[in-house]
């Protein structure tokens, strides 16, 4: 039983140390942030899933959107560029091969991987008044990208899994019951307590690094609360904040409301253009 429970103590302060030593600083918000995963690893597994989803897809027919998410695209990321060369961290960009897509799908969706590669759903265009609304929500997904948030979710699952293991380990001994009731309530708190609301954070955190990018792309940030309220309507969710991915749209509007006077600090109307 000693043995047992020095174990867990090692096991603990391993993971503790190397959460400790594994930080790092989100761009712009500052936001310390866990980093167990290779970067360029993430990246390499990404393009392998991007390719493989654009043989499964089809691109629109519809060379005027195209070409659209094309140039929008391009703009927001010479402007992520330009951020990082500008403060002498382009090394930050390592491995981004920046490329955009139109993807041939009725959902209201889009996304970034990390390496640059984003995909824009036509089922989301009939949301999109105008290209600000458009540079909204290609910059969110960009700004979830820049930030690592994929590699940080990765890495706080290695932690909870480390745990999970220590804590099993403390169970041996107790009635088989106990245990299941244990990891039962261990798996229910860390990822109700922990893991989705660092999803809630992230989805703020891209809102307010999208908010930045597409000000520094020339893309008016004050356009983007039209869109998220067209979201809001078409979402409807009754999912409680508790156990929701997601904030709630009230929240996200307010929060994006309170982000745009500094995003505006970035703001230039030409921009990239």
């Amino acid at each position: 039983m000693i043995r047992t429970r020095n174990y867990l103590w090692i096991q603990t302060a391993v993971v503790f140390m190397v959460v400790i030593s594994s930080c790092a600083r989100v761009p712009i918000t500052g936001r310390r942030q866990l980093h167990l995963v290779n970067e360029s690893e993430v990246m390499n597994m990404s393009l392998t899933q991007y390719d493989t989803f654009l043989k499964n897809n089809k691109t629109s027919g519809s060379r005027t959107d195209a070409d659209r998410v094309r140039r929008v695209g391009s703009n927001l990321a010479a402007a992520v560029n330009r951020y990082f060369a500008a403060r002498g961290q382009s090394q930050y960009l390592e491995g981004y091969r920046w490329e955009f897509n139109l993807i041939e799908n009725k959902s209201i969706n889009a996304w970034c991987m990390p390496g640059g590669k984003v995909v824009v759903y036509t089922g989301i265009l009939p949301l999109i008044k105008n290209d600000d609304q458009l540079a909204t929500v290609m910059s969110h997904e960009i700004a979830h990208a820049v930030a690592r948030h994929g590699s940080e979710r990765m890495s706080q699952q290695l932690v909870q899994q480390g745990f999970g293991v220590a804590l099993s380990i403390a169970l041996a001994e107790k009635p088989q019951q106990t245990q299941q009731l244990a990891m039962m309530a261990f798996g229910i708190g860390s990822t109700v307590g922990i893991l989705i609301p660092f999803s809630r954070k992230h989805e703020y955190e891209a809102d307010e690094l999208g908010l930045c990018f597409m000000a520094m792309a020339g893309y008016n940030p004050s356009e983007s609360i039209g869109f998220w309220r067209m979201m809001a309507q078409y979402a409807n969710s009754s999912t409680p904040e508790l156990i929701s991915t997601h904030p709630l749209d009230g929240k996200r509007i307010a929060r994006i409301t309170e982000k745009i006077p500094e995003a505006m600090s970035y703001y230039h109307a030409d921009g990239a253009r």
